[in-house]
């Protein structure tokens, strides 16, 4: 079985609940959310990454010696991701994806993340199973769109507002704020933008 990737590599988990731990990153092209601020929008056409057999990829994981395999895209649920799974988990690896949960949900996973975008609504199905909801703030009305959410994943799900790169500067007051008046909630930050690592 082969899979469309745009890139892989080893480095340290940047953003959520598993910031700073060694990761193996598998990007998978194909997206069809179209988030306006996307920092990977080369990943949308599918087409153009090379179908890649997922043997070679858990070779490529056991080789750098990661413990973790992170699965993110583009939006990798547009993929049939329950044999990259097997493979990678008989092979001792923990599996990690990053999704929008816009795309019915594949898969075995040790963890889940999802970052729900309005350009494109999760799946209830997806929100049931997540371990971690991740909301990207871009402006003050993302707030809502955070909480909103909150009320549709488990009571065991970790809740991280994440500002939006280039918005960074504006929206942190807000989301200090916000966290205060809302304690359930977690500040997450892009640590890989700020180490200039991958």
């Amino acid at each position: 079985m082969k899979l469309p990737v745009m890139e892989h590599f080893y480095t340290l988990q940047g953003e959520g609940v598993h910031t700073g731990k060694a990761a193996y990153f598998i990007r998978l092209g194909g997206c069809d959310v179209g988030c306006v601020w996307c920092d990977v929008k080369e990943s949308w056409d599918m087409a153009k990454h090379p179908l890649v057999e997922i043997d070679y990829i858990k070779e490529q994981v056991l080789e750098s010696g990661a413990p973790i395999a992170v699965i993110t895209g583009g939006e990798p649920l547009m993929h049939q991701l329950d044999e990259l799974t097997r493979v990678l988990q008989e092979a001792g690896i923990r599996t990690h994806i990053e999704t929008s949960g816009s795309s019915p949900l594949s898969g075995s996973w040790d963890w889940i993340c999802v970052s729900p975008k309005k350009f494109k609504a999760p799946l209830q199905e997806v929100l049931d199973v997540a371990n971690e909801l991740k909301v990207v703030i871009f402006n003050s009305s993302d707030f809502e769109w955070a909480e909103q959410h909150a009320l549709r994943v488990p009571k065991s799900c970790s809740l991280i507002i994440q500002p939006e790169w280039d918005r960074r500067a504006r929206m942190l007051p807000e989301m200090i704020t916000f966290i205060q008046q809302n304690p359930s909630w977690q500040m997450g930050l892009q640590t890989h933008k700020w180490l200039n690592i991958p």
